[in-house]
């Protein structure tokens, strides 16, 4: 081995900033030792710097490498070379990586205490070393009885201990296999829960499972594993996984289908696969099921099939609930209008009496219109009159904010369309369902422009045949996040009654966010008060360049909103930004305002890139049946364990505790894409525009991001970038065959 002292330098590198390899005939060396320190690890890519004490250094060396999965306690066998970064100076780069436990007792409880083994943080290490010294392994895996000699643990504490450690190994082996073919931690112990012992044979049998079975594991980690396993770039097996990829990316721009040329042209770009290849493989993947062929306006389009069936099912069941006379038969509006008058204390304008009256003669509705028309009052009144007819009514939204707001509008109980239905982990499906119904005379839903279509699927299967259902949305607004736009094709298609309200009231009329709403809908600009001035509820903050945007959107958030206002800077004021990467997408500014509004707070985790703490704003960004949250929920870190690996998040008034590994569900909230604030209001709001943001610059968006402020509304940007906005009416069509579909009956 060279005997060169490398720098004690702490910094990450990156590969590309490397000196150049060795030539091919100058032998590797080898460095062995104790990790003392994990100065950075990538657990997507397993890259790491580790700080590494060496027999006969004096400080302690740099290596740089790849490993799934590394402590602090381990020792470290490295076959590799010296470099020069011109950053950082000269480190090892470790071409082969091994790690294997520690011997010393010093290493083992900083491997125990490293936070691998859930049930044991560093207090607890300290007193195991101290109890069982060099043994202390032995007793975790033979005699684990004994570790309850020791006071703070109990039969619980040591049954998690064990089953940790048992995991561990299983684990571990696993991770050699899977780490020899890069695939990082948190996926592998994923991979491990779902096929258990049979993972690395699984695994060598088809790779591209991976993407259909393991939550957070896409095609791309399925093809880097198929390739260093072996498969062939154009094997019929990747073929058939890439086309389902490319339409899941599609799914995920909203499309339930894709034009099959343009399909098999986009599929051989990315996938660097001839298009006759695809074609055999969109016939194996026809016959094996996963797609379903249909025409479109006359052009030959590919669905993945469980988007086909979600569309196919929801026109189905709107076409079985249209069928016959509602629950409450034959309603008399000239009597009934007037009673709930009466009733509620308030009088109807003749837009909102009409509405009143088509959804009272209608078994199916949809009612629609901007923020300030009288949807809540129509929806109102029409839940006093068939209560007082006995109608059994069930209210629902898509997300929790928007159901809290359906209840606080209405008076009446509201559920997330989720909680509604019900899970069961028994079956991973609902409770409620064809067979299950629920007991119900009507079901209203709430902000239904931003239900997707496997979604409504699984509500509308669920709605008794007797059942009437009144869809409430805006129609202007973003569509789903999920795929279709199933407001939009039940409006396009003419089947159902429909009302349209466009008259603003009075109180409504009063704010400029409703009046701006309106203008930016009708494609004009706002009216913007000065930052400056003491009224209002609408202004624009003006800075000309990215880096002035945020640094005065930050000040806008921490300082002065709080100050004039007297709102809270993390719970009453939502950041909301056209997109979700560069200077001023929701990433660099949730990092921004993490630093300045929960710089201090400890203990810290960091896992899939992003780093939390006690207070920090957080989002779902996965639908989670078994913990009951979803995606776009909004919470806030209460607290993190490293003893145990978890943390607890407070959603609204419940509390719920994720593992390390499953942090990836979570983001940071303190800035957030419009598209996922949808269905939310909050007391204020703040929108970054650039004209960088151009691709997402659409009218539909601004209203939506306008619409989610309740008392205050602040646009930080260019004026030039808000007009952009506004005069861009054109709004990508998403490829869906609802509408159609509903028209061919």
């Amino acid at each position: 081995m060279a005997d060169v002292r490398p720098p004690a330098t702490e910094h990450p590198v990156s590969l590309p900033l490397f000196g150049r390899p060795p030539a091919a005939d100058r032998p590797l060396e080898r460095l062995a030792g104790t990790v003392e320190r994990v100065t950075f690890h990538s657990e997507e890519t397993g890259f790491c710097v580790l700080r590494v004490q060496v027999r006969g250094y004096r400080e302690l060396v740099t290596v740089v490498g790849t490993t799934a999965t590394v402590q602090p306690g381990e020792y470290v066998e490295c076959s590799g070379y010296w470099v020069t970064d011109r950053t950082y100076g000269r480190q090892f780069r470790a071409t082969t990586l091994q790690l294997v436990p520690p011997t010393t007792l010093a290493g083992i409880e900083k491997y125990l205490a490293s936070g691998m083994v859930k049930g044991i943080g560093p207090h607890f290490a300290r007193k195991l070393v101290r109890a069982f010294g060099d043994q202390v392994f032995h007793v975790i895996e033979q005699t684990p009885e004994r570790l309850q000699e020791l006071e703070g643990i109990g039969p619980k504490r040591r049954q998690r201990i064990v089953q940790a450690w048992a995991e561990q190994k299983v684990v571990r082996d696993i991770m050699v296999f899977l780490h020899a073919h890069g695939v990082g931690t948190a996926r592998a112990v994923r991979i491990y829960k779902t096929y258990g012992e049979e993972a690395i044979a699984r695994v060598r049998e088809n790779p591209y499972r991976l993407a259909l079975d393991i939550p957070g594991i896409g095609f791309k980690t399925a093809d880097a594993l198929a390739r260093r396993l072996g498969v062939p770039h154009d094997a019929l097996l990747r073929a058939q996984a890439g086309l389902r990829h490319v339409l899941q990316e599609l799914a995920e721009e909203g499309h339930c289908a894709a034009r099959q040329a343009e399909l098999l042209e986009l599929a051989s770009q990315r996938l660097d696969i001839p298009e006759g290849t695809l074609a055999r493989a969109v016939e194996r993947e026809l016959q094996e099921g996963h797609l379903v062929a249909e025409c479109i306006d006359g052009e030959p389009c590919l669905f993945l099939a469980s988007l086909h069936r979600a569309e196919v099912e929801v026109a189905r069941h709107l076409r079985r609930l249209l069928a016959g006379p509602p629950p409450w038969g034959t309603l008399d509006a000239a009597q009934a209008i007037p009673w709930v008058e009466r009733q509620t204390g308030r009088v109807l304008s003749a837009s909102q009496r009409q509405a009143v009256t088509t959804v009272l003669g209608a078994k199916v509705t949809l009612l629609t219109g901007g923020p300030g028309v009288g949807k809540t009052t129509v929806v109102t009144s029409i839940l006093r009159i068939l209560r007082a007819k006995g109608m059994r009514v069930l209210l629902c939204a898509p997300t929790g904010r928007a159901a809290k707001r359906l209840a606080e509008a209405t008076g009446h109980e509201a559920k997330t369309i989720h909680r509604l239905l019900g899970f069961d982990p028994k079956t991973a499906g609902f409770v409620h369902g064809s067979r299950n119904p629920l007991a119900a005379d009507l079901v209203v839903v709430d902000e239904t422009s931003m239900v997707d279509v496997v979604l409504m699927h699984q509500l509308l299967r669920a709605i008794p045949d007797h059942a009437a259902l009144l869809l409430v949305g805006d129609a202007d607004q973003l569509p789903s996040v999920g795929p279709g736009a199933v407001l939009h094709d039940l409006l396009a298609s003419g089947r159902l009654p429909t009302v349209r309200l466009t008259e603003i009231f009075r109180q409504a009329a009063a704010s400029q966010i409703v009046v701006n709403a309106h203008r930016i809908n009708q494609g004009l600009l706002p009216h913007v008060g000065q930052p400056q001035a003491p009224e209002g509820d609408f202004y624009l903050v003006r800075a000309d360049t990215p880096e002035a945007i945020a640094d005065k959107l930050q000040r806008v958030v921490t300082r002065r909103i709080p100050q004039r206002f007297g709102l809270h800077p993390i719970d009453d004021v939502q950041v909301l930004t056209p997109m979700q990467r560069g200077s001023l997408g929701a990433r660099a500014l949730n990092s921004l305002l993490q630093e300045a509004l929960n710089p201090a707070a400890a203990p810290r985790v960091t896992r899939f890139g992003s780093t939390y703490a006690p207070g920090d704003k957080v989002m779902q960004v996965v639908n989670n049946y078994d913990k009951e949250v979803f995606n776009g929920d909004i919470g806030r870190v209460r607290w993190v364990d490293p003893d145990t690996a978890r943390l607890g998040v407070a959603f609204e008034e419940r509390e719920v505790v994720y593992d390390f590994d499953e942090l990836d569900e979570l983001t940071l909230a303190y800035a957030t894409t419009v598209h996922k604030s949808q269905g939310s209001e909050y007391p204020a709001v703040v929108i970054p525009l650039a004209t960088q943001h151009y691709p997402m610059l659409a009218r539909n968006l601004l209203y939506t991001a306008v619409t989610r402020g309740k008392r205050l509304v602040v646009l930080v940007g260019q004026p030039k970038a808000v007009a952009m906005a506004v005069r861009n009416a054109r709004s990508v069509r998403r490829l869906t065959n609802l509408a159609a579909r509903l028209r061919q009956e």
